[in-house]
């Protein structure tokens, strides 16, 4: 493993490289969190080099500048001009997913395909309602009424402080699960409580993501968890509005798929990168 360590104009983005091969910049979910994302590294990086880092907002990367969705898709650009990648396959996941379809839109000649895992769609709201909805039914009983309690609170005051936010991540964690009974234990993630500009600023895009990705010619395979909260059609719809776009289908897995069913995205990134030779 690697240090990264990316200098742009307002601070450093921090995180780390692993393996040795063909080029993969995975994005974190969120927005807001802190990067979760070295055990999917560790699955892909036999053979491929992965780098992933720390979204602007929250340390170890900088906590200064621009947090909306062209910042971190300038952000994302400036890690690859960094590395020196010439057409790297970018990934990501969740929040990461969708973001990696922003960048696609804006760049799609920096890239050689795309892997989008269990994304928000980019399609109308990004099916963002129903995963919503999906995610408030799937709580276990013992955490309802504080949830709703700190949902109350942050839809009165805008947001919620870091400590509470956290709070609020860990009551909902079961629920990215099939079982949610028998999730496993939430990694060690921190949060910052500026994540809500760039869900601001992502609701503010969705309206034109749709026709800024319509036509990509990226080579692109969105893989969905079976068993995920995440409606399947924020991943087929996305899909269908690209020039070369397909869904593979994970059975059994919830919206943390390489927890769920290890290996299965390494399939769907090896298969990918046969596609993009």
């Amino acid at each position: 493993m690697v240090t990264l360590r990316v200098p742009t104009q307002v601070g450093d983005l921090v995180g780390e490289v692993t393996g040795d091969g063909s080029p993969v910049l995975v994005l974190h979910g969120g927005p807001g969190l802190s990067d979760y994302l070295a055990p999917l590294a560790a699955e892909l990086d036999d053979g491929f080099t992965v780098a992933h880092y720390t979204q602007r907002g929250l340390a170890p990367s900088s906590e200064d500048g621009d947090i909306d969705v062209a910042a971190h898709v300038a952000d994302a650009i400036a890690v690859v001009d960094h590395l020196g990648w010439d057409r790297p396959i970018l990934a990501g996941h969740s929040w990461g997913g969708h973001l990696a379809m922003h960048v696609l839109a804006r760049h799609p000649e920096r890239f050689a395909a795309s892997l989008v895992i269990d994304p928000l769609g980019a399609i109308g709201d990004g099916r963002m309602a129903e995963f919503g909805a999906e995610m408030g039914r799937r709580v276990p009983d013992a955490g309802q009424a504080r949830l709703a309690e700190l949902n109350a609170q942050e839809e009165r005051d805008g947001s919620l402080p870091n400590d509470l936010a956290l709070e609020q991540l860990a009551l909902y964690w079961p629920a990215y699960f099939p079982e949610p009974g028998s999730a496993p234990p939430m990694p060690d993630v921190r949060i910052a409580v500026r994540q809500m500009e760039t869900w601001h600023s992502m609701v503010a895009e969705m309206p034109g993501l749709e026709a800024r990705l319509t036509g990509c010619a990226v080579p692109t395979t969105f893989v969905h968890g079976g068993a995920s909260p995440m409606p399947l059609a924020a991943s087929t719809e996305s899909a269908a509005v690209m020039a070369d776009a397909r869904v593979d289908v994970v059975d059994g897995a919830g919206h943390f798929i390489w927890m769920d069913v290890p290996g299965a995205v390494r399939r769907s990134l090896d298969a990918l990168a046969q596609r993009a030779l």
